[in-house]
């Protein structure tokens, strides 16, 4: 993703939509999470996730459990950051999760392609899914 830097504050892009991951709009937020926050596993059934860091770090955490999928089982892990400056886009029916890796409080930009339904997506608690939060980097 382009990052252009101007004397009083550089211009960050996170989408457009000729790019990949891109479906369609639905809604943009904001999340935040502190520092050593871990927010617990979610997957969504329909909707496609880009998600961007332009403050902060943050260390995402991405399981499958499909059991037709060839990564069934697998973990993918991805630190975004302002550093690492790249839009990660999360297909549905992925668990994932995340963690503040960075100093204080850190920004997560959500570009979906539809708009938040609450009963479209499934939660289960952070230790439901054994994934070792301490060791695996």
């Amino acid at each position: 993703m382009r990052r252009i830097s101007v004397p009083a504050g550089d211009v960050l892009h996170a989408m457009k939509c000729s790019d990949p991951g891109y479906n369609g709009f639905g809604e943009v937020y904001f999340s935040l999470v502190k520092q050593g926050a871990i927010k617990g596993w979610k997957r969504h059934r329909k909707v496609t996730l880009n998600l961007v860091v332009p403050n902060g770090a943050v260390r995402f955490v991405i399981y499958d459990d499909r059991s037709d999928s060839t990564a069934c089982g697998k973990f993918v892990e991805h630190v975004l950051s302002a550093e690492n400056y790249i839009r990660l886009t999360i297909a549905p029916m992925l668990w994932m999760s995340f963690e503040g890796v960075g100093a204080g409080e850190s920004i997560i930009m959500d570009v979906t392609d539809q708009v938040h339904d609450q009963h479209e997506s499934d939660r289960c608690a952070l230790d439901a899914i054994k994934f070792n939060w301490s060791t695996e980097r």
